[in-house]
This record gives structure tokens, sequence and C-alpha cells, in this order.
């Protein structure tokens, strides 16, 4: 690479930004997380690390799933830390522009803004990108549908809205899961149901390390208790198991026409 990755501003005679690049990395490598829009919710569905023995589960930064406004929560994959700046700068513009507009943010402005940061840090020399991406979920307050959005934006600075997505580890797997299974229209257990099972394609521990959460026309997010969480598993479980039950079924009786 002749040194074209060591500095953020300096382009590659083939016009890539390594630097960039290589935050795009820090998100693959991060835990996975999934977000769906359906009819009249979001759900943001989360692979959550396992928290050592001897780690307090109270107090530290160990949740995914990070309230931005009242109505306006993201979720993210990638560095822990950065995401701790990103949030708290996310935050502030959420209470200055109530302050100086006299009305909350709207869903597509604070992913906007929140796009804007992560590209001004791919811009300028003594800096480096965020090394994480988010997924947005929110309720317009002026929107008189009431219908949830879903926004990711990425280390580059792009920002896009989405009908169903995957960010983190094995992403691309589980977005080819969406793109055959996500239909318009989705209520909220259907909602939660894909958002698992997508989860679930690169997760193999199962419902123990999920965290699940929902945003209804109320604008108000729900975290879905463990229990919650480990129902719709064992429901996606016992669908699996008998789908392979008629499968295996069909397949013998298709093998006994055969020697008859």
């Amino acid at each position: 690479m002749s040194g074209y990755d060591r500095a953020l501003t300096i382009f590659s005679p083939d016009g890539h930004l390594f630097q960039v690049e290589y935050a795009a990395e820090a998100v693959n490598k991060g835990t996975c997380v999934v977000g769906i829009k359906g009819a009249s919710c979001s759900v943001l569905a989360v692979e959550k690390r396992s928290i050592l023995k001897l780690q307090s589960e109270h107090g530290g930064n160990t949740s995914k799933i990070k309230m931005l406004d009242d109505h306006v929560w993201l979720a993210f994959a990638g560095l822990n830390a950065d995401a701790g700046v990103l949030v708290d700068k996310a935050r502030v513009e959420c209470q200055s522009h109530r302050l100086t507009i006299e009305d909350p943010v709207t869903v597509e402005y604070i992913a906007r803004h929140i796009a804007s940061i992560q590209q001004r840090y791919t811009q300028s020399g003594g800096v480096r990108p965020f090394g994480l991406s988010t997924l947005i979920v929110g309720v317009d307050p002026h929107d008189v549908t009431k219908q949830p959005q879903l926004y990711q934006t990425d280390p580059s600075g792009i920002f896009t809205a989405w009908k169903a997505t995957a960010i983190g580890r094995s992403s691309a797997t589980v977005r080819t899961f969406l793109e055959k299974h996500w239909t318009a229209g989705l209520d909220e257990d259907a909602a939660v149901k894909l958002a698992v099972k997508g989860l679930l394609e690169v997760v193999q521990t199962g419902a123990k390390n999920l965290e699940v959460a929902v945003m209804g026309s109320d604008a108000k997010l729900r975290i879905l208790s463990t229990e919650a969480v480990e129902a719709v598993t064992k429901r996606i479980e016992d669908e699996e198991a008998a789908e392979q039950e008629k499968k295996a079924r069909r397949k013998g009786a298709a093998a006994a026409q055969a020697t008859a």
C-alpha cells in the first residue's frame, strides 16, 4: 500500500481511503445488530457480549442500545468507547435542538447529524474515523402516521433509511436472510420473530445472549425480558424442528415410492 494507509487524508492512487476501510472492518468484527421496520413498530435485536464471571452486571457500559431522546434510540456495532463519544454528541444535539427550535429532532435529522460527525472524522488530519456503524429508530414528533423510522449510519459518513438491515459480524449473511423473508406490513410479533430469527443465523448461544427492543407508534421503546426472548426463540426452534420432520417424512415417502 506504500504508506497510503498511514494518513487519513491521503487517497491511494485507485481512490481508496484505507483508514475509513479499516474502520469498516472494526464494525465487521463487532457484535451483530438487526433492525426491522414493521407496519406500526421498529425492532432492534442485538447480540450481547457475555460478561466475565467476576464482572458486575451493574455499572459500566455494556448495553448496545442507547437512548438519544425520548423518541429516538440507537444501537451500534463496533467499538464501545467510540460509541460512547458519538452517543454523547448526539444527545447534546437533541437537547440543543429542543432549546433553540423548541421542537424535538426528527429521526432523519439526528441520523444526518450523526453521519455528518462521522464524515467530519474522515477528512481531518490528527483524528481517526469512528469505528462503528449505528442503527437509529424513532418516531417523528409531528408525523400523523406515527410510523417508526429506521436509519443506518456508517464510518464513512453515509446515512440511509431501511426497511430491514443488519450491521456487525456476519451482517451480509443476515441481510441475505432478511431479503428473502421480510415482507411489508409486519405486525409486532412477526417483526420481533424475524429479527430474532435473523440474529440466530449467526448467533449460536441462543436467547441468553440476545437483547431485543421494540418501538411502537407511541414512540416508547420497550426492551423485552429474557423470558420473552426465550419464548420467541423456542417458537422458532419448534417451527424449524416441525419443518425438518415434515421434510424427512416427504423424503421417506419419495424414497419408498421410488423403490416400489
